[in-house]
């Protein structure tokens, strides 16, 4: 026998080819695996519209005419297409862009100080040992339950005795000293691992310096989650201003916007571009945080 004739019969026979049985049930979980992710999409998209509806018509309003923007049947696109009401809001007649720098103003400053006293508070609360802390703690939380039209009087009666109606510390500091900073804050510390704390410690290090140097670094992200619900809290802030700014030309954008819509008549058009300048900031704002935003809800705020 041939070399050649025991090389072919020492190779054994090769498997039968997969039968079309087995590879049907595959394409099939394959097929519908295409078409739930198709459903899905469909399904973000149609709840994309829904959302972005609201906003796509306001601006479309605000380039509109008093007598467009009420007119039935009501068209979506703006007939004659106008900046009148931006040029109005532009001309002075209202101070709608004081309004806005007050807004602003008064945004960031209670937000700075949410951030300091909620950091320290928290910080306390979450990892230095003390007489009646979890009294304290759960007096805070408890706060979290009382509706805040209840401090309305209270509140008011304060600002008034320091001498600081009409003026920016009566929108900043009552709401400086929130009970949700601190109990955000604290369940993102309790979640910190210490053993970085308890090296610096060894090292000599106090509660303080660990505190700035250690903690707060790792807390960037919930530092930024809560300056952003800050910031919005305080910038949305309708009724409050209304009560403790007496004057125009310190009042905030919210409340402003109200003088817009008359008692007989309502300009939509400049409502609505009012309304458009006044969500900038929070564009801006959300744009700038989202990732902090994300790795705070993410992570444990350690990363490897």
């Amino acid at each position: 026998m041939s070399a050649s004739a025991t090389t072919t019969e020492a190779i054994p026979d090769r498997p039968p080819a997969t039968p079309v049985a087995v590879r049907g049930p595959q394409r099939k979980k394959a097929r519908r695996s295409r078409f739930s992710r198709a459903v899905l999409y469909a399904v973000l998209v149609l709840l994309a519209l829904i959302i972005l509806l609201p906003l796509v018509w306001v601006v479309l309003t605000s380039f509109k005419t008093d007598f467009d923007a009420i007119n039935s049947p009501i068209n979506p696109i703006p007939n004659p297409f106008t900046t009148e009401a931006y040029q109005t809001l532009a001309s002075g007649q209202q101070p709608i862009f004081l309004w806005f720098l007050n807004s602003l103003a008064a945004g960031i400053l209670q937000t700075v100080l949410i951030l300091i006293t909620a950091s320290a508070g928290a910080y306390a609360l979450a990892r230095l040992e003390f007489r009646g802390k979890r009294l304290v703690f759960s007096a805070i939380v408890t706060t979290l339950l009382v509706p805040p039209v209840i401090f309305l009087i209270p509140n008011y009666l304060i600002v008034q005795n320091f001498g600081w109606l009409d003026s920016i510390w009566a929108i900043t500091v009552p709401g400086a000293a929130g009970a949700f900073g601190i109990f955000f804050l604290r369940q993102f510390f309790i979640g910190l691992p210490p053993e970085m704390e308890e090296a610096a410690r060894v090292d000599g290090a106090g509660d303080f310096r660990i505190f700035w140097q250690i903690v707060l670094p790792l807390s960037r992200p919930a530092l930024a989650t809560l300056a952003v619900l800050s910031f919005l809290n305080n910038w949305n802030d309708f009724l409050w201003p209304i009560y403790v700014l007496l004057t125009p030309e310190h009042q905030t954008l919210q409340p402003g916007l109200a003088v817009l819509q008359g008692a007989y008549a309502t300009h939509f058009g400049i409502l609505m571009a009012g309304a458009i300048i006044a969500s900038v900031p929070v564009l801006i704002l959300f744009t700038v945080a989202q990732r902090q935003i994300v790795d705070s809800v993410a992570s444990s705020g350690v990363k490897g």
